[in-house]
């Protein structure tokens, strides 16, 4: 009888044999927009994820755009009205937890994001 164990519970902690873990689908490396469920939307270059946590480089707050009708169209085409939009400056990095979605960004939509002038109060 050949019996394989790749995981195994201790005191409720779940350890996985090295090399059995299933390789899950990543986004690292690429631009993407964000959706938080209370700090918002943010776009920039994908790190690290894990679960609902994750870290941006070189992100912007997305706090308002005009010119696409949803996140999906902004991912896929930008935003057609720049000057109307309000996304402060870059910053090197940020950690968000309670993410909701991460959207591909194509390159035409990650110009654009990167051409809006910074939008200061």
């Amino acid at each position: 009888m050949d019996a394989t164990v790749n995981e195994l519970t201790v005191n409720g902690t779940v350890y996985v044999k090295k090399g059995s873990e299933e390789s899950k689908p990543t986004m690292a490396g690429n631009y993407v927009i964000v959706r938080t469920q209370n700090a918002g939307v943010f776009a920039g270059e994908l790190e690290e994820d894990y679960q609902d946590k994750i870290t941006l480089k070189n992100a912007r707050r997305l706090w308002y755009w005009d010119g696409a009708a949803s996140l999906s169209q902004m991912a896929m085409e930008g935003v057609k009205n720049p000057t109307a939009c309000k996304f402060p400056q870059e910053v090197p990095e940020i950690f968000l937890s309670q993410v909701i979605e991460i959207i591909p960004a194509s390159e035409v939509a990650q110009k654009c994001i990167k051409a809006v002038a910074i939008w200061k109060r």
